[in-house]
């Protein structure tokens, strides 16, 4: 992304995470072009309402915002979607030392692995949902590959993490990949070619689409191999701007030269670039930094000039407009991979277990009954506090809230935003304490309560650290009299550390 201070620039992912597990061969090897526009973003599952005039495709930053808020977007006129597209922001190409690797940050590897909750009630809806690959600083990149065969590796990662999640395509970003790192090589002419041409190969149907920056948008044909006649769409990167993306072989229904972040760019700005893209007659309107909360005011400025429609905003449930879990804290004994406090130390099952406390377990503390993450050890788990929302399940009208969960580098406190169904709100502190209380030499804090305490934790190599270690409940907080809780945004940043949390009751 431009840096220009005229331009918005799109927030990094920096940490890679966990790495994907997506091994295995691709099924698919022959020839084959991109599909349509007009098929490519249809499908079997395709809504009941359709419209007339540009698909739309959402990025969603799924660091701080939850995928499913695509579907939560109709038009007035006849309920059709607003969003076509949804995309997975992001994914990483990293370096190994050796060879370009698939990599997902955790939050990224909560939506995958909850594909059911996140995934499928947008495509159900007829949206469809892509996952965008961005650099990562270490060098590699889309365009330094240095041999066909490598290419092709990548491009067989990229295939089988469509396969393994069930999604309907790749988004190439060139951003970030500080090419010449770790001692890579520079961009070359027949990378992004060779790569796009495997994985049309592996991907004969699915959406191939290019965020047109960097390198590899400079590097589009190779020894007869033309970029443009094997991917779906391309659109402009520089938000509250117009600009064509310069693809050869993709008609103006495959481009967007339209491009707004909607936390950013001006409602009128918005509308003139959708008016621009209705009166040039071309076939996608690309948007940026959809948010957990209602846009429909903001989103209304766009679609009264796409499609003659204002925007209805319904926070559908079932996973849609809540936040994913995105920290695994929990281990079992001797395994590694699970990082509660970012070094990766995590709670044991085991010694949970020895607690009295298994997955999906009732817990009450602080006068409130709490349901323990129903997930498997070695998953996602938690809510490390990023600002996310999440919603709250049952009535949630007791005139109160509580919080499970601990802090890590603690105690540590922040302002959550308790989010209530007549669309008003309260804010409220979260604070919690050190989950070993550090290390045993600190009390626990005012306004919490040890839920439960465990004998010991597990290190990162899978050992056995023989420290006490807490989940705290904190005490129930009073709510303005009267009003029912939909959801709850919690702290976007900590005085210090980080805030966990297992779960919520109302």
């Amino acid at each position: 992304m431009n840096d220009s201070p005229q331009l918005t620039r799109r927030r990094l992912l920096r940490d890679a995470g966990l790495a994907a597990a997506v091994l295995g061969t691709s099924g698919a090897v022959v020839r084959a072009q991109a599909g349509t526009p007009a098929a490519a973003a249809a499908g079997a599952a395709a809504p009941a309402a359709t419209k007339s005039g540009p698909i739309t495709t959402a990025y969603v930053e799924v660091n701080t915002n939850s995928i499913t808020s695509a579907g939560n977007y109709t038009l007035a006129s006849n309920g059709a979607n607003v969003f076509d597209i949804a995309i997975i922001f992001a994914a990483n190409i990293n370096y190994d030392g050796t060879k370009a690797t698939l990599y997902f940050n955790p939050q990224v590897q909560a939506v995958l692995d909850n594909a059911a909750t996140e995934i499928r009630p947008l495509q159900a809806k007829g949206i469809k949902v892509l996952l965008s690959i961005l650099g990562n600083h270490q060098g590699a990149g889309f365009a330094n590959f240095p041999d066909q065969a490598s290419a092709a590796a990548f491009a067989t990662l990229l295939s089988n993490a469509v396969a393994t999640y069930g999604l309907d395509g790749i988004d190439f970003d060139d951003e970030y990949a500080d090419y010449g790192n770790n001692g890579t090589g520079q961009p070359n002419a027949w990378s992004f070619p060779y790569l796009v041409q495997a994985l049309r190969n592996d991907l004969p149907n699915k959406i191939i689409s290019l965020y047109y920056i960097g390198p590899a948008s400079t590097s589009l044909s190779y020894n007869g191999i033309n970029v443009g006649s094997l991917i779906n769409y391309s659109w402009n990167p520089y938000y509250g701007t117009w600009g064509v993306p310069g693809v050869p072989g993709l008609t103006k229904a495959q481009l967007a030269p339209a491009a707004i972040d909607i936390q950013n760019t001006s409602s009128s700005t918005a509308t003139s670039l959708a008016q621009q893209t209705v009166s040039n007659g071309y076939g996608v309107f690309n948007t940026y930094n959809l948010p957990d909360t209602d846009a429909s005011a903001y989103i209304s400025s766009f679609t009264q000039a796409l499609y003659g429609s204002s925007a209805l905003y319904k926070n559908t449930g079932g996973g849609g407009g809540t936040a994913s879990y995105n920290n695994t804290g929990i281990a079992s004994d001797g395994s590694s991979g699970p990082n509660f406090d970012g070094v990766g130390w995590a709670y044991s099952a085991q010694a949970l277990a020895a607690a009295g406390v298994s997955p999906g377990s009732r817990i009450t503390a602080s006068g409130k009954a709490f349901t323990w993450p129903n997930v498997a050890a070695g998953t996602a788990d938690n809510y490390q506090a990023a600002g996310q929302t999440v919603a709250i399940s049952g009535a949630g009208n007791s005139g109160s809230i509580a919080f499970l969960g601990a802090a890590t580098n603690g105690p540590s406190h922040g302002t959550a935003k308790v989010n209530f169904t007549d669309g008003t709100s309260q804010n409220v502190t979260l604070s919690f304490s050190d989950w070993t209380l550090n290390g045993g030499s600190a009390s626990v804090q005012s306004g919490n309560t040890v839920a439960i305490s465990t004998a010991y934790r597990d290190t990162t190599s899978g050992g056995r650290d023989s420290v006490s270690t807490k989940v705290f409940a904190t005490s129930a907080i009073s709510l303005t009299a009267g009003k029912t809780v939909a959801s709850v945004t919690l702290p976007s940043s900590a005085n210090q550390g980080q805030l966990h949390v297992f779960a919520i009751t109302a």
